[in-house]
């Protein structure tokens, strides 16, 4: 699983950038999506006689989840500063179908957040893993009353300068912010960050909606785990929630775990924001993969159950989301289909930070993130850039835990 030369996927329904193919192929080389077609039109002669062949069966194939937010995994959390944390994390991913992501920092102390600024700088993505594509910097900049399992005593005021000193460390990873935009309030920073192309996410946050309106104006273009550390929907100020379901420039991340959200309420959110502007996270901290038990959240400690992960007060931190069971879960609550998955797991986290010219669908030319899964998303096998990182009846056991493959 180290080598990434040419591979010929046959036999599969291929949901392809902007058209489905129900008999088709794909070609990969050196990492990337080379030629995408139908299994007849298909010439084997012209073929290596190297090539690696997979017969897909009739699987679907759909480009690879992208996570935005997520903190750790299999005991490892991007806040340990270390390049095996982030080695854990990103071998495990592809069993759960994400193929890159967004290494999440959480508010801490200046110092431990430039090491671990500073280590994702200095690592380099390895082959049959998930990629690092950038940073995801949720707080320090948020509002002390929404900080749910952030640490308050080290929340920052949003300064400009702490931002750019943070993003020089960071090799200039930084692709999106989750910050407190009434804190914010001459924008400055906002404005700063969206002119610079960082996606600028509005979370832990009491902004009503007129703030929110200021905010989007500034340069906010998304809401962080939507519902969870934020103002609700009141009949006088329908808050960042109803910011999030009315203001269409806003994109909004959804843990789909039916505990930080309930089904109900997923339901209500996917019938009016709909999957053109919902973007599927984890939010996962390093419980996920392991068995029940207490772990270190960012310095605190955190419960984990068989479903969820909570501080000794009873807040939900994070989550053991994986992002195959998302998917599956929008599925069986509301009248998504696979094409909206897609939308919401790969086509919509790829726009939000700019990398949706190599990532986020299948086209020739783009990196090969590619998962074979069934019709109702079981992941059968995780290609990362080219080379196989999972198939579900021969692989060998990466976690600490349990298996953190379909169950």
């Amino acid at each position: 699983m180290a080598d990434s030369h040419a591979l010929l996927i046959k036999n599969v329904k291929v949901f392809a950038e902007n058209d489905v193919l129900s008999s088709g192929y794909l070609l990969l080389d050196n990492g990337k999506i080379e030629e995408i077609g139908k299994t007849g039109d298909m010439d084997i002669t012209k073929l290596d006689e190297d090539i690696t062949i997979i017969d897909g069966a009739g699987l679907n194939a759909i480009p690879g989840f992208i996570d935005g937010h997520i903190h750790g995994a299999n005991g490892a959390d991007v806040m340990d500063a270390t390049s095996e944390a982030l080695d854990t994390m990103a071998s495990i991913l592809p069993y759960e179908g994400t193929t890159s992501f967004l290494a999440t920092t959480i508010t801490q102390s200046a110092n431990n957040i430039h090491k671990a600024l500073a280590n994702i700088a200095e690592y380099e993505n390895k082959q049959g893993y998930a990629e690092i594509i950038g940073v995801h910097l949720e707080g320090p900049f948020i509002e002390e009353d929404k900080a749910g399992a952030q640490p308050k005593e080290h929340i920052l005021t949003p300064e400009v300068e702490q931002f750019e000193k943070w993003q020089r460390i960071s090799g200039h990873r930084i692709k999106t912010v989750t910050m407190a935009p009434e804190k914010d309030e001459d924008g400055a920073l906002i404005q700063y960050l969206a002119s610079h192309g960082i996606n600028v996410s509005a979370g832990h946050t009491a902004a009503g909606i007129e703030e929110m309106r200021k905010a989007v104006e500034y340069g906010v273009s998304q809401v962080t785990h939507i519902c969870n550390a934020m103002s609700p929907i009141h009949h006088r100020d329908i808050g960042v929630v109803g910011a999030a379901l009315t203001l269409k420039e806003l994109r909004s991340e959804l843990i789909a775990d039916k505990i930080h959200v309930s089904p109900e309420m997923i339901d209500f959110i996917y019938e009016n924001i709909g999957s053109e502007r919902l973007i599927l996270i984890t939010d996962a901290l390093r419980a996920k993969c392991l068995t029940p038990g207490k772990y270190d959240l960012g310095g605190q400690e955190a419960t984990v159950t068989e479903d969820r992960a909570t501080l000794s007060d009873g807040t939900l931190a994070g989550s053991i989301l994986k992002m195959y069971k998302g998917a599956q879960n929008m599925l069986e609550i509301t009248d998504a289909t696979l094409r909206d998955v897609i939308n919401m797991a790969a086509v919509n986290p790829a726009r939000q930070v700019n990398v949706f010219d190599r990532k986020g669908s299948l086209a020739p030319g783009k990196d090969a993130d590619i998962l074979l899964v069934d019709d109702q998303v079981q992941i059968k096998y995780t290609f990362c850039r080219g080379v196989m990182a999972f198939k579900e009846d021969k692989h060998e056991d990466r976690t600490s835990g349990k298996l953190p493959g379909n169950e």
